[in-house]
Formats: C-alpha cells, sequence, structure tokens
C-alpha cells in the first residue's frame, strides 16, 4: 500500500546551512579586492564614464526631440559597470555581448561616440548601417556582438562565443551581461549548465540595477541575491558595489584569472542602479523621487571616483576642463549624426537571408 504523504516539519523546510557551508571547500576564484590604480588609470576611468553619461544625456535630448525612435533605454548611473569590467579585457580577443541598454558598454569598448548616435537615429553611417537602431548594434572588429531585445537571449549566445574562444585556442574570454530581470529566464540556466560542465571561458554578470522593468526585484526574485543562482551548477559567484569602479575593476581582475586559466565560469552580481526609467517610454513612477535622488547622493559612481581623484591632487579646474571637451565631443557626435543621411531605400531588402529549405 503506498504511504500517505506527510506533511513538510519545519526542519525540512529550513536552509541546510550545513549542506551550503560545503560549497566553499571547492576551490574558488581568490575574493575580489579593490583595484589600485594609478592616477593615469583612475582619470580614464572617470573620463570614460562622463562620457557616457553626456552621450546618453544627449540621446535623452535627441529622443525628445523625436531625432530618435523606438526604444531606447539609458545606462545613466549604471557606467562604473561597463568601464570597470571592460577595462580589463583585450579588445579584439575577448569578446561582450549585452541586452538592449548596450550604448554604454559599447563606449566602454572604444567604439566611435558618432557612428553609435548616427545609429541611434537611424543613418547610414552608424555602426549598423542605420538598420539597428537603439536595441541592435554590434561590432565583429572590436569583438562586440549586440545589443539584443529578446530579455535573457544574448546569454546562450555569450555561451556560443565562449565555445569559439576555447575551441580555436584564441585564449579570450567572453563577457555576457544580463539583468536582475533576465536572472529568471529558463535559458539562462540552460546555459549555466552548459559553461560549466565544458569550462567555457566566459563570465556571466548580471547587472542588477534593482529594478526588472517596473518591479522591484524583491518583488520578483525568490531568491534576491542573485550571485547564488550558480552554486547549483558549482559556479562560483560573487556580489560586487557596482557604483565603485574600482571595486568592479577588482571583480574583473580575480574573475578573468579564474576563467583564463581555464576553470569555468564566474558570476558576477553587479548591484548598480539606472537614474532613469526602464526606457524613455517609462515614467517610472514605482519608486519615488527620493529613492533616486538619495542614490544619486550619496553612491553616484562619478562623483564617488571624483573625490578619489581630487585625493591624488587632481584640481577641480582639470575636472571641468575634461568635461568641457567631453560634452563638446558628444555635441559633434549628434551634429554628425543629424547631418547625416538616412539609409537608401533600397537597404530594405539588403541583409535579409533568402533561401529554400
Amino acid at each position: 500500500m503506498a504511504r500517505s504523504a506527510q506533511p513538510r516539519t519545519k526542519q525540512n523546510t529550513a536552509p541546510n546551512n550545513a549542506a551550503l557551508a560545503v560549497l566553499p571547500n571547492r576551490e574558488r576564484p581568490a575574493e575580489p579586492g579593490r583595484y589600485q590604480g594609478s592616477k593615469e588609470e583612475l582619470l580614464e576611468f572617470y573620463r570614460q564614464m562622463l562620457l557616457i553619461r553626456r552621450f546618453e544625456e544627449k540621446a535623452g535630448q535627441l529622443y525628445g526631440l523625436g531625432l530618435i525612435g523606438g526604444f531606447c533605454h539609458l545606462y545613466i548611473g549604471q557606467e562604473a559597470v561597463a568601464v570597470g569590467l571592460q577595462s580589463a579585457l583585450q579588445i579584439g580577443r575577448d569578446s561582450v555581448i549585452t541586452g538592449y541598454r548596450d550604448h554604454g558598454h559599447m563606449l566602454a569598448y572604444g567604439i566611435d561616440p558618432r557612428v553609435i548616435m548616427a545609429e541611434l537615429t537611424g543613418r547610414e553611417a552608424g555602426i549598423s548601417r542605420g538598420k539597428g537602431g537603439s536595441m541592435h548594434m554590434f561590432s565583429v572588429e572590436h569583438g562586440f556582438y549586440g545589443g539584443h531585445g529578446i530579455v535573457g537571449a544574448q546569454v546562450s549566445l555569450g555561451a556560443g562565443l565562449a565555445f569559439k574562444h576555447k575551441y580555436s585556442g584564441d585564449g579570450g574570454v567572453c563577457l555576457a551581461y544580463f539583468g536582475d530581470g533576465a536572472a529568471n529566464q529558463g535559458q539562462v540556466y540552460e546555459s549555466f549548465n552548459m559553461a560549466e560542465l565544458w569550462k567555457l571561458p566566459i563570465i556571466f554578470v548580471i547587472e542588477n540595477n534593482q529594478y526588472a522593468m517596473g518591479t522591484s526585484v524583491n518583488r520578483a526574485s525568490s531568491e534576491d541575491q542573485l550571485y547564488r543562482r550558480g552554486e547549483s551548477f558549482r559556479i562560483p559567484g560573487f556580489q560586487v558595489d557596482g557604483m565603485d569602479v574600482l571595486a568592479v575593476r577588482g571583480a574583473a581582475e580575480a574573475a578573468l584569472e579564474w576563467v583564463r586559466a581555464g576553470k569555468g565560469p564566474v558570476l558576477l552580481e553587479l548591484k548598480t542602479y539606472r537614474y532613469r526609467g526602464h526606457s524613455m517610454s517609462d515614467p517610472a513612477k514605482y519608486r519615488s523621487r527620493d529613492e533616486v535622488q538619495s542614490v544619486r547622493d550619496k553612491s553616484d559612481p562619478i562623483d564617488q571616483l571624483k573625490k578619489e581623484l581630487e585625493a591624488l591632487g587632481v584640481t577641480e579646474d582639470e575636472l571641468k576642463a575634461l568635461d568641457k571637451a567631453i560634452r563638446k565631443d558628444v555635441a559633434e557626435s549628434a551634429d554628425f549624426a543629424e547631418q547625416s543621411p538616412e539609409p537608401a531605400l533600397s537597404e530594405l531588402y539588403t541583409d535579409v537571408l533568402v533561401g529554400t529549405y
């Protein structure tokens, strides 16, 4: 006779802390430390973050003027993540793939802001010849593989890029970004499983900006400590202050050392924050202005690094001059975009796969 199901006791449903304690006994990457860069390096991090901030502000203005159509997801507030991580990569050898909030990642990878802005405005001079727009931009030359509009899809593609690096033996590592909302997608975990089984050279990066579209991560995720999501696949994870570019760079160093040694993937959860809505069409009424302002006042990544630079002897006048030069470059990129022609109508018929199956 079958035994009747017994109700779970409190003891059965409690977290098995003893079992969890066993996991850290496996070999793990070194605990990330804060990067100790030179004054010149810190100035370059500051320049890149400020470029992203000013570029995104200008993109927001052009969207308001109707010069950018469709969706437009700005990166304002999250600059330390892309700059801190990608400053540790080797352009041309390593690869980067991300979701639709992608302008900042392209700028952090050294791609010309003029061709990015031209793409945003749908011009022929754009990096995807004006046919990709805000959400779909690529640069094979730089190893930047998009810009993807389907939530979480880029994670599986990133695993494929990592497989290519391992198969060809080129020494490259893939950096695959996704958000806290995409962290609940099924294909993410299929990718985790394969990446660990095959010891693929990939760093999975969760940009946890606290809100998946309009829902707080605490409401949408039963496990909101997202760096733990890889443990059941034996992927080590770390939670990092994504508003501190030096903490991010330190985490990148530790993760790359592990992955380049052939030990498999690493999962990094970057705790960050976006100041604007999910996209330009989002009024962001699900959070208060006081909340956003509090983060700006206490944790802004650019302001934090500015204090570090001032402690190293960089003057306010020097930083103002840098800001002025960046504003000029961004204004020129907007002018370049506006003056560039739109793609010819014949382009509607190019880059389309047609075949018989």
